[in-house]
């Protein structure tokens, strides 16, 4: 299995447009991906740009981060519906327009305002500019806005980022229709637990991240078997025997798994 994933990289570096694929495989410490996320919460305010550059500057080789879809339809990263626990205001993203959203501060881990802004998906790709890839996990459900996918494939495709952006949601409906609105964007699903998965509804998935605490060695192999790979969230501690197996650790603290400090 290791050799395997091992010579699929080979092959995904020297064919190019299938690294993004392929850098998620393997299951040794060398090749295990890690994905900061909400751009590494324990390095700064979750979601910001700060913390981003921080989760590259650890070694992060992913940055993942939440949108929503604001009043007037721009691209907002965050990661609850309401911006009620990260800012120094309160309400629905999507009752409010970006101008409105972009006066109030988010707040260091002590509740405190600092001077960073609620970004936009454009801001975050034009800061990571292809130095990380991106885990994009789209919002649904609640009062979530229609349209959310067509106007992050827009913006990444405006962007030039189709190459190092992956979406992923636990809603069924949202990575079907990524799928179908952009086949050349890799999507994932993820799950809190694999009971009674149908494998087959996400045969276009190239991921299934699932919560740590779930991610027994049968739905591993299982999911490998299939040819695909598995991410764990939130793994905030090292543990070996799961990281042996999985091909990929989501994480509120990179630094835990890649050795290295953020400036």
């Amino acid at each position: 299995m290791i050799h395997f994933f091992r010579t699929a990289a080979v092959f995904a570096a020297i064919l190019g447009v299938a690294l993004q694929a392929a850098s998620c495989s393997g299951s040794t410490e060398d090749e295990l991906v890690v994905v900061a996320h909400r751009g590494g919460a324990m390095l700064g305010p979750e979601n910001s740009l700060g913390c981003i550059e921080k989760g590259i500057e650890s070694g992060a080789g992913w940055i993942e981060i939440d949108v929503h879809l604001s009043a007037d339809g721009e691209i907002v990263v965050c990661h609850d519906h309401s911006i009620d626990r990260t800012t120094d205001g309160k309400g629905l993203i999507s009752e409010m327009s970006y101008d409105e959203l972009r006066k109030f501060r988010l707040l260091d881990r002590d509740g405190k305002p600092t001077d960073e802004h609620l970004p936009t998906l454009e801001e975050v790709l034009g800061l990571i500019e292809g130095r990380a890839g991106l885990l994009l996990e789209i919002k649904y459900g609640g009062p979530s806005l229609p349209g959310i996918e067509q106007a992050c494939i827009d913006c990444i495709r405006r962007m030039g980022a189709e190459d190092h952006v992956t979406i992923q949601s636990f809603d069924d409906e949202v990575i079907i229709k990524t799928h179908e609105l952009a086949p050349e964007i890799r999507v994932e699903k993820l799950l809190s637990s694999p009971e009674e998965f149908d494998f087959d509804k996400y045969s276009f998935a190239a991921s299934f991240n699932i919560f740590h605490g779930n991610a027994t060695r049968e739905f591993i192999e299982e999911v490998h078997g299939l040819g695909k790979e598995v991410k764990v969230w939130t793994l905030n501690e090292y543990d070996a025997e799961l990281l042996d197996m999985v091909d990929g650790v989501i994480t509120d603290d990179p630094r835990i798994f890649t050795g290295k400090s953020a400036e």
